[in-house]
């Protein structure tokens, strides 16, 4: 006789209120372009006959309850710590993710990347509970050293991805390279897997127009250093020096670097380039991708990246990408791809200046785009079929 499961999901900042109470009455969130996480994890839960606990950070405390699910928005210790008390809160919520699992009589826990330090999960394994790391970013950076916490982090976490976990999600393939790679090539199934989205989301973006004075180039997600927000600037003056003045980047979302950028471009001179509309829910975010002619991600070499979800959306509104090989989402959609080396600016400005000049190129590129867009529409790439194969060894 097969087992009732009951399942802990510990996941990042996502809305899970505002999701649940969305996947309830059959909707969607209004705050995020692809269907969310949690979504997955409430539709599968309730095809399993299972019972989920939902555990999100959040700014604010917040507990909803009904007769299959918990969902719980949880402050974080030592919010934006860094150091040694970073490293000391990942260790605390990886104490109280034990008490939560055990409180709730779990057989299975779920951790997302970021959630805790990996190597927390261990005990949960001890007392029989099957683990299943979810990894929504690499382990380390791809083309960067590893620190000293990474390394120290990693040791102690390596036989949890080798023997002691039941099974891995990974986003991308570059993940389950790391984890090969730490592992020596041992470990359990890595299951991968890719953001989804509906086709109606995407369905009436237009193509884009053909009247290229300005050329509008979008820029969504975190407005951060390691993003590569100021690489923007140093592209824009760069183009400026050139004689190319017909640029626009379309500056969509929130973040530390948002207000120094602002400073930055009118003290440099180059406010032309630059529109900030800040943090822009799912109906803005269609109208922003309608006005743009490319997407840039220029993430930098320090961030730990995952799937970077603006370069799908970017495919699905039929937007050619301009990016570099630290998105993993690189080799999913490269054929949409005007690829840059990591950290060349001046390679983010010339091909900014080739999509401008080089018409068939960007006719190539945004045909490309349309071969590209089913795999991101596939169920069976999703999130919740990844966690149906690991769930399917455990219920038999």
């Amino acid at each position: 006789m097969s087992k009732q499961l009951r399942i802990v999901y510990t996941i990042g900042p996502e809305d899970v209120i505002e999701s649940y109470k969305c996947w309830k009455n059959g909707e969607d969130t209004s705050s995020q372009v692809s269907m969310t996480f949690s979504g997955h994890f409430y539709d599968v839960c309730t095809a399993l006959d299972a019972f989920g606990y939902v555990i999100a950070e959040a700014s604010s405390k917040e507990v909803i309850r009904d007769e299959r699910f918990i969902v719980e928005r949880r402050l974080l210790p030592f919010n934006y710590s860094t150091g040694v008390f970073y490293h000391l809160r990942q260790i605390i919520r990886g104490l109280q993710l034990f008490v939560s699992a055990t409180k709730f009589g779990a057989n299975v826990v779920i951790a997302d990347s970021g959630t805790t330090h990996w190597f927390t999960l261990l005990p949960l394994t001890w007392i029989g509970i099957k683990v299943i790391p979810s990894l929504q970013c690499t382990l380390w950076p791809k083309y960067s050293k590893q620190t000293l916490g990474e390394k120290i982090n990693l040791k102690l976490s390596r036989s949890l991805f080798k023997t002691a976990c039941h099974s891995i999600h990974a986003v991308s393939h570059d993940i389950s390279e790391q984890i090969s790679q730490l592992t020596g090539g041992i470990h359990p199934p890595i299951h991968e897997f890719l953001p989804m989205y509906r086709r109606h989301d995407f369905a009436n973006i237009t193509a884009p127009s053909d009247v290229r004075t300005p050329l509008r180039i979008l820029f969504a997600g975190r407005v951060e250093y390691d993003k590569g927000a100021f690489d923007l600037l140093e592209i824009a003056k760069i183009l400026l020096a050139n004689g190319l003045k017909d640029i626009v980047f379309d500056i969509c979302g929130d973040g530390t670097a948002n207000q120094p950028l602002q400073k930055s471009v009118q003290l440099e001179g180059v406010e032309e380039f630059f529109v900030f509309h800040g943090y822009c829910i799912k109906q803005q975010m269609r109208e922003m991708f309608a006005k743009s002619h490319a997407v840039i991600v220029p993430t930098r070499t320090d961030f730990i990246e995952g799937f970077n979800r603006v370069v799908a959306e970017s495919i699905l509104s039929g937007r050619p990408v301009i990016t570099s090989a630290v998105c993993p989402a690189l080799s999913y959609v490269r054929s949409a791809v005007v690829e840059v080396p990591p950290n060349d600016i001046p390679a983010y400005a010339a091909a900014i200046h080739q999509i401008y000049t080089d018409h068939n190129l960007y006719e190539q590129k945004q045909l490309a785009c349309l071969k590209l867009q089913e795999q991101f529409y596939d169920i069976n790439n999703s999130w919740a079929a990844a966690l149906n194969k690991s769930l399917s060894t455990i219920k038999s």
